[in-house]
C-alpha cells in the first residue's frame, strides 16, 4: 500500500517538473511572428523626434559667405604670378636671340679705320660691336686695372685684372689715329697691378722703359718740330724711330654693374667695372673718348700678356637663351604646383560616418 502511494507521488513530481520546463522555453515561431507583425505595423515602432528647424540666413552670415568666396580666389594669385613670369622669360629669350644675332652680324663686317672715327661726328652707340683697326702708341704710365677678374687656365682659376691703356696718336704720322682712345688690352695677372702700384708709390723710379715710351715720343716730336725750321742740319739718323702699335678691337660701351658691385674709387686706384667717362677723365682725356676691346688677332708670341678677349666671349652675355628657357620651365612648374595646391585646398573635406 505504501509502495503504491510513493510511486504515485514520484509520478506527480515528474509531471510537475515537465510542466514547469515547458512554460520556461518560449516558442520561437510565435516570437518571430510577433516581431514581424510589429515591424509591419507602423504604430508599433518608436517615434523619432523631428529635426530642429534651420536658422534663417541673416545679413551678417551672407556677408561672411561673400568674403569667403573672394578669399578663395586669392589662392590662385601665386599661380597666376608665376605663370606670368614664365611667359615673360619666353619673350626675354626671343629678345636675347635677336641681340646675339645682331652682334654676330656686326662682328662679321669689315673693320673700320679708327682714324676716320671721331666722337663729334659719329654716334658711338650705333658703332658698338663694330671691328676697328687702330695705329698709335700706348701710354703705359696712365694704365688702369679693372677687376678682379678670374680666368680659368687648365682647370685652375687665377685672379687677375683687365688692363686699359690710352692709345695716343703719333705726331706727323698719317697712319696714326688722330685722337686718343681707350683700349682694353686684355687680361693680365695680379702681379702686373702690384708692380704698377709699387711704381706709383715710388713716384716712378720703378717704371720700365716701355712705360715711359710715349713720353719720349712727345719729347722727340717737340724737339724735331723745333729743329725742322732750320736748314737740313740734323740728319735723319738722329730722329728716333718709333714703331706704331696696331690694335684690332671692337667698339664697346660702359659696363652695367649689378647692385653687388661696389662703386669705383679712382683716388685709391680701385676700379671694379668699366665706366668709360670716368676712366677717360682719370686719364686726362675727354669723356666722350672711344673705348675698344682688343681681340685675339696678331698676337705676339713673345709677349703672353695681356691676353685679348676672344670674339665669342664678346658675343656672349651674362644670360644666354638657354638660361631663359630654364627659367621658363622653373616658373611654369611652380605655377602648376601652387595651382594644384589651391584646388586641393578648396575641395570639401570628407566627414567620417
Amino acid at each position: 500500500m505504501t509502495s503504491s502511494i510513493s510511486k504515485s507521488l514520484i509520478s506527480a513530481r515528474r509531471i510537475a517538473k515537465a510542466s514547469s520546463s515547458f512554460k520556461c522555453v518560449p516558442d520561437q515561431s510565435s516570437s518571430s511572428f510577433l516581431y514581424s507583425t510589429a515591424a509591419a505595423v507602423p504604430e508599433l515602432q518608436p517615434a523619432t523626434p523631428p529635426p530642429p528647424p534651420l536658422p534663417k540666413p541673416t545679413s551678417t552670415s551672407r556677408h561672411q559667405e561673400k568674403q569667403k568666396g573672394w578669399t578663395r580666389f586669392l589662392l590662385f594669385v601665386p599661380g597666376a604670378i608665376t605663370f606670368g613670369l614664365g611667359t615673360w622669360q619666353i619673350f626675354r629669350r626671343q629678345d636675347k636671340i635677336k641681340t646675339l644675332e645682331y652682334r654676330q652680324s656686326r662682328l662679321e663686317m669689315e673693320p673700320i679705320n679708327c682714324s676716320r672715327i671721331t666722337p663729334s661726328s659719329e654716334n658711338l652707340d650705333s658703332l658698338e660691336f663694330r671691328r676697328v683697326v687702330c695705329n698709335g702708341v700706348f701710354d703705359e704710365s696712365r694704365s688702369i686695372y679693372v677687376g678682379p677678374r678670374s680666368r680659368s687656365i687648365s682647370g685652375v682659376t687665377e685672379n687677375g685684372y683687365y688692363l686699359i691703356t690710352p692709345l695716343m696718336p703719333l705726331p706727323n704720322t698719317p697712319e696714326s689715329l688722330q685722337m686718343p682712345i681707350l683700349v682694353n688690352r686684355g687680361w693680365v695677372p695680379r702681379s702686373w697691378r702690384d708692380k704698377s702700384l709699387k711704381a706709383l708709390e715710388g713716384d716712378g723710379p720703378g717704371q720700365s722703359i716701355e712705360s715711359s715710351r710715349y713720353t719720349g715720343v712727345q719729347e722727340s716730336g717737340s724737339w724735331w718740330n723745333f729743329w725742322s725750321k732750320k736748314s737740313n742740319i740734323t740728319e735723319k739718323k738722329d730722329i728716333p724711330q718709333v714703331m706704331l702699335d696696331e690694335v684690332v678691337g671692337v667698339i664697346r660701351g660702359s659696363e652695367k654693374p649689378s647692385i653687388f658691385v661696389p662703386a669705383n674709387d679712382p683716388n685709391s686706384c680701385q676700379w671694379f667695372y668699366v665706366d668709360v667717362a670716368e676712366i677717360a677723365h682719370c686719364c686726362g682725356l675727354p669723356e666722350n673718348t672711344v673705348y675698344i676691346e682688343a681681340v685675339n688677332e696678331n698676337v705676339n708670341p713673345s709677349k703672353p700678356y695681356p691676353i685679348p678677349k676672344d670674339t665669342n666671349a664678346l658675343i656672349q652675355s651674362s644670360r644666354m637663351p638657354q638660361d631663359h628657357l630654364n627659367y621658363t620651365f622653373t616658373w611654369y612648374s611652380l605655377s602648376a604646383a601652387v595651382t594644384f595646391m589651391a584646388f586641393k585646398r578648396l575641395q570639401p573635406k570628407k566627414t567620417m560616418r
